[in-house]
């Protein structure tokens, strides 16, 4: 059931003669179907690992395997294709195109992939996607006419509208007001209990984590606790038949 497992993976930095090690041996897995937080202070290593997860990096050594597969050399071109067909991304800062319909910006990677959709199946796509975290009536609106909350919606549709494996949130929460991080997060828990999505929501933040069936702890470098894949959600033996069936009402 391990969706990611990862096996003494080193990172160093080369800054002109001076080498920076971030990363310095970290072994971890995660199962299919699981919610876990991985948390670490600023300079823990976090954002390192997370971007080694998420395929924008690659470890100077070790071994990293999602789903059978042995990521750890692919080339750049490679990790794009499998970061656009396998992973969905959330940042802190939405990352919207300003100038642009939610609509727009969350079938803007459907033109990225090999699926080849007509405009009016990718239109389609993308409208399910949006109904699915609650925006239905705000399709035509750009993201200067949206609330920070509903933006982060957004973000979130437009990480499932290639219906990734996994889906790896980076502060999510970080520009949003309690009450509004709290329905961000409640979304994240429902998209891992009803569609079975595997999701790692990466945070300082324990209020974040405490959403999270578990906590994966990286502390200069090494994971000091967590490390260990548990089991899976309640919506693991869904994903384990082939992904988030919940949202096969948008498939063309």
């Amino acid at each position: 059931m391990e969706l990611i497992k990862l096996h003494n993976i080193y990172k160093t930095y080369h800054m002109g003669t001076i080498d920076v090690p971030v990363l310095k041996g970290v072994s971890m897995a995660v199962a299919r179907g699981e919610l876990v937080a991985l948390m670490g202070a600023s300079g823990s290593g976090k954002s390192t690992l997370m971007n080694l997860l998420g395929c924008l990096d690659r470890p100077t050594s070790g071994e990293y395997w999602l789903d059978g597969r042995n990521l750890s050399r692919l080339s750049a071109d490679e990790r794009a294709v499998l970061r656009n067909r396998h992973l969905g991304f959330v940042f802190q800062n939405f990352n919207l195109l300003p100038r642009t319909t939610a609509l727009e910006n969350v079938a803007m990677p459907l033109s990225y992939t090999a699926d080849h959709l007509s405009e009016r199946d990718a239109r389609r796509r993308a409208e399910e996607m949006l109904r699915r975290v609650g925006l239905e009536d705000r399709m035509d609106h750009e993201p200067s006419q949206l609330s920070g909350g509903e933006q982060q919606r957004v973000a979130i549709a437009r990480a499932l509208i290639n219906r990734p494996s996994v889906l790896l949130a980076d502060e999510p929460t970080g520009n949003l007001d309690s009450h509004t991080s709290e329905d961000v997060l409640k979304m994240f828990v429902q998209l891992n209990e009803q569609d079975g999505i595997t999701v790692i929501l990466v945070t300082h933040d324990p209020n974040v984590a405490k959403h999270a069936r578990r906590r994966i702890h990286i502390h200069d470098g090494l994971i000091v606790n967590g490390a260990l894949a548990g089991a899976a959600g309640a919506g693991g033996a869904e994903a384990a038949s082939g992904g988030p069936a919940a949202l096969e009402g948008g498939a063309p």
